[in-house]
């Protein structure tokens, strides 16, 4: 039987033995309201999450981001674990309600303030930001006016994006208008699983998410009008959906499913029209599109950047008619969020993007798994030889990709640090870095060593070796 240590150093080999191209970046991933804690501190305005984790039982502990790291406060902390892993890059979004706290209108000065010394220290450090201008936590004042119902949020989205790349564009070059709206717009509108916990099936999904690309486009040239030299993309979560069978209906659901969470939104954004077989499937449940929306949720960005985590085995249904489908889980390996670990998922979903839409640049904005909480042992490391190995699996498919010609630039761990995971709370974290969250103490995780070994790796002109295989 082969030993943990074993087990270790065999990891440890492969992590050396894994190139990425030349200038490759390698970076961790964070979100607001899931670190910085101090939720109404120094002027911030409610988010939708602030209240939404004071409904009973919708948090799977009854936790809250209230705390959650504490990086308000502890933002240096952070940078240090940054630069102790040798990471080049930080993807991390701004907490809407710390700058305009009704979403509109009044500045918050403190909450720009806060976010110049995070942006500079990252920049003394040697470390490039990337911002993320919408990672779910919309102002409760704006989901007081119907929030991702209502039209006007995708203005208010717009100014949002022009008050932020006035106050940072000098220094931040790196912009994602949204984060994963295939999420925040159903599970928020259609299942209520999330934020802002509303039920409304299929209708509330989608009406979501044609106003939040709405807001995508118009904060585009908001940002381009700021910062003439940035860098613009879109973050969408994706994976390739697959039949569970030979049978045809469950090639059709499979279909109906890449439609509603890739192609609805790849297609919008890259192609400049919603695809016809979904269009004509929704019917009645869609909102209202005007005749320019198409064209300006098209506005051309310079980057797309893909959160990957599993793959989608697709079998006909009834979840979310008229999608009509039902996902399932096939023999093996999986997280603590019951996803399944499926390495060549990274792969199929890189060559799925490239192929059909050609972006000019890819970024993998999230990749990471969830385990059960951890613990530091008495030599203080904590041994997650599972996320380590999902790592080096997971930047193998990459380096297949890059070898082919998928002009994959980046990858952002997720996360960073344990963390307020949603409505799993505590319960499933997926750092690579340890939080106790009594003491607040930051402790890298093998994992974590595993990651930095392979961004340590320079890209030398030297046989590409593909560590592992299929």
């Amino acid at each position: 039987m082969t030993s943990s240590i074993d087990n270790r150093r065999a990891l440890k080999a492969r992590a050396a033995s894994l190139v990425l191209p030349k200038g490759f970046v390698f970076g961790a991933a964070t979100a607001a309201y899931q670190i910085e804690g101090a939720p109404a501190e120094d002027g911030k305005g409610e988010s939708i999450w602030d209240r939404f984790c004071k409904v009973p039982g919708v948090i799977i502990d009854g936790s809250s981001g209230a705390i959650a790291c504490d990086s308000y406060h502890r933002w240096k902390d952070d940078i240090a674990i940054l630069k102790e892993l040798d990471l080049s890059a930080y993807r991390f979004s701004f907490a809407w309600t710390r700058l305009m706290p009704e979403g509109r209108g009044a500045v918050n000065a403190r909450g720009v303030a806060f976010y110049d010394r995070l942006i500079d220290d990252l920049l003394a450090a040697g470390i490039e930001p990337y911002a993320t201008l919408y990672h779910w936590d919309l102002p409760q004042a704006l989901q007081d006016e119907g929030g991702w119902y209502n039209r006007a949020t995708a203005d208010a989205l717009a100014d949002y994006a022009a008050l932020a790349a006035r106050s940072f564009g000098d220094r931040v070059k790196k912009w994602t208008t949204l984060n994963e709206p295939w999420t925040f717009c159903w599970s928020g509108h259609a299942s209520g699983e999330d934020a802002p916990g509303l039920r409304d099936g299929t209708r509330g999904g989608v009406t979501a998410s044609h106003h939040a690309l709405l807001g995508h486009g118009k904060a585009v040239p908001a940002i381009r009008a700021e910062v003439p030299d940035a860098s613009v993309g879109i973050v969408f979560d994706l994976n390739v959906a697959e039949p569970a069978s030979a049978d045809p209906r469950d090639a059709a659901a499979a279909r109906r499913f890449d439609g509603a969470q890739n192609r609805w939104f790849l297609d919008a954004v890259f192609k400049g029209f919603y695809p016809q077989d979904m269009l004509a499937l929704y019917g009645d449940l869609l909102p209202e599109i005007r005749a320019d929306d198409n064209a300006i949720i098209a506005a051309p960005v310079d980057y797309l950047g893909v959160n990957i985590y599993r793959r989608s085995v697709i079998a006909e249904g009834t979840e979310l008619a008229p999608l009509n489908y039902r996902r399932v889980q096939p023999e093996g390996l999986y997280s603590a969020v019951g996803y399944e670990i499926w390495p060549r998922c990274m792969y199929d979903v890189l060559r799925y993007v490239n192929d059909n839409y050609g972006p000019k640049e890819i970024y993998i904005s999230e990749n990471g798994v969830a385990t059960r909480p951890e613990t530091v042992d008495a030599d203080g490391h904590v041994w997650d030889e599972l996320r380590a190995a999902y790592y080096v699996d997971h930047l193998t498919e990459v380096a297949k990709a890059a070898d082919e010609g998928v002009p994959v630039r980046g990858y952002f761990a997720w996360t960073l640090m344990d963390n307020f995971e949603w409505a799993y709370g505590y319960t499933t974290p997926f750092g690579i870095t340890h939080v106790d969250y009594e003491t607040q103490k930051r402790t890298v995780k093998f994992s974590g060593e595993i990651y930095a070994a392979i961004a340590r790796q320079e890209a030398a002109d030297r046989p590409r070796s593909v560590a592992g295989g299929r």
